[in-house]
């Protein structure tokens, strides 16, 4: 039987999914009705983000798994890769 994150993996080829990830820094900002969620990963040079109604404990410092996929963004004139999370859990 094929577990949720499978089937997502499976069925949509550019995601991603990593298991045990160590969140480095974890920040929580108002984004109008929303909270910006953005993580920076050990190892990772790109900002993981994600949103939610609600904010969350600190994640600084906690393992995860995610599923994500890469997303480019224009600030200031430039292209920033990050990874836009589509599924988060504690570890």
């Amino acid at each position: 039987m094929k577990s949720d994150v499978d089937k997502l993996v499976a069925k949509h080829a550019e995601l991603i999914h990593s298991d045990g990830l160590k969140v480095r820094s974890h920040t929580q900002r108002e984004d109008g009705e929303w909270i910006l969620h953005t993580l920076m990963i050990e190892g990772y040079d790109v900002s993981f983000k994600f949103k939610r109604k609600k904010k969350y404990k600190s994640l600084n410092g906690c393992k995860v798994n995610m599923t994500y996929y890469p997303e480019m963004m224009v600030v200031a004139g430039f292209e920033v890769e990050t990874m836009k999370v589509v599924r988060i859990k504690r570890y």
